[in-house]
């Protein structure tokens, strides 16, 4: 018995375990999270040495011939970065903006940078966060792990006059116009300490420095703008048919998530009526078909990211949820103001 449980414990098993065990120490108070504060003030100290070296000059900052906009937290995992960005590509082109977005592509098993991502790449290739984007924005998509060599390929492609950067907060290295900090409003920044005793990347009084804090879900806090991601129907992977939540809440659902907070998605759906079994996975999780069939269940729901990576495998049952950003109206306004300026 032994040796067949080794046999079926793959990687992803192993990710899943570390995240939960994560999950407890960082975001519900854990006594771990104490005996792990030297490591953490070394995180720390090492954070802001890094971040001075590049304010000093001492590590190079590559500035683009076009305004910067970077999109990202201070703590690890996701808070909703992704349908901002989209929210915001749809909205300075409103304004007249030719907008193009640039991400990491975390995941992506390309051997080669950067690359230009269109709504036809490959998720294991590119990462799952840019395809969505590519395929939801309309816009101009690329990755790589040196964000300005992804920009440069898409300003060298076509008329391109402002970049938004899909995370990349602490990617000093690429000179930055305008800094948007999303934080997750359940979670916040769990209890406070950098890593590994908790989430954080940087100190919490980084979010004094950003230029806008967006809050996604919850009430904001004082000079945070609140964001809100609603989602009311589902669309079926196979068949593309949409049906409002509701019309599934007489049925036995299963709902997965492979994102930074998966509860997040499981409370959407509870509160349009759906009583799903819920299955939590890391996020950027590699799904295979095993890990989306339940035999018993007349309907299974995911995210929208998780959605391009399943759609090869997936079956009539499966099902995904589109999420809009609605964001107070005064930040894009305040946002294209001080835009202009730069």
């Amino acid at each position: 018995m032994l040796d067949e449980f080794l046999r079926n414990f793959s990687r992803n098993n192993m990710k899943e375990l570390i995240a939960k065990f994560v999950n407890e120490v960082w975001y519900k108070d854990h006594f771990i999270g104490t005996w792990l504060m030297p490591f953490s003030f070394i995180f720390t100290d090492v954070a802001k040495f890094r971040r001075w070296m590049y304010k000093k000059g001492y590590k190079s900052v590559e500035k683009l011939p076009v305004p910067v906009i970077i999109v990202g937290n201070i703590t690890l995992g996701g808070t909703g970065k992704t349908p901002l960005v989209i929210y915001l590509v749809e909205k300075l082109k409103a304004a007249g903006f030719k907008p193009g977005v640039i991400s990491r592509g975390y995941g992506g098993k390309s051997e080669t940078w950067p690359l230009r991502v269109t709504a036809e790449s490959d998720a294991a290739l590119i990462g799952d966060e840019p395809l969505l984007i590519a395929q939801q924005a309309d816009c101009p998509v690329a990755v790589g792990p040196v964000r300005a060599d992804s920009a440069s390929l898409l300003l060298e492609e076509g008329a391109i006059d402002v970049i938004i950067s899909d995370d990349g907060l602490q990617h000093y290295a690429l000179h930055r116009d305008i800094e948007i900090i999303v934080i997750d409003g359940v979670r916040r920044f769990g209890n406070n300490f950098c890593l590994p005793s908790g989430p954080l990347r940087e100190p919490q009084e980084r979010t004094q420095e950003v230029d806008f804090v967006v809050c996604n879900g919850c009430e904001p806090e004082e000079n945070e703008i609140l964001m809100q991601l609603d989602g009311m129907d589902a669309i079926n992977l196979k068949t593309q048919e949409r049906k409002p939540l509701a019309e599934f809440s007489a049925m036995k659902c299963h709902a997965i998530a492979g994102i930074g907070n998966p509860e997040r998605f499981f409370d959407l759906l509870e509160k349009q009526g759906g009583k799903c079994q819920t299955h939590a996975f890391p996020d950027h999780y590699a799904f295979a078909a095993k890990d989306i069939s339940f035999k018993s269940a007349q309907a299974i729901f995911m995210t929208e990211k998780d959605a391009v990576k399943c759609r090869s495998f997936a079956s009539a049952q499966h099902w995904y949820v589109p999420v809009k950003a609605t964001v107070d109206s005064n930040f894009i306004e305040k946002l294209i103001a001080l835009l202009r300026t730069k």
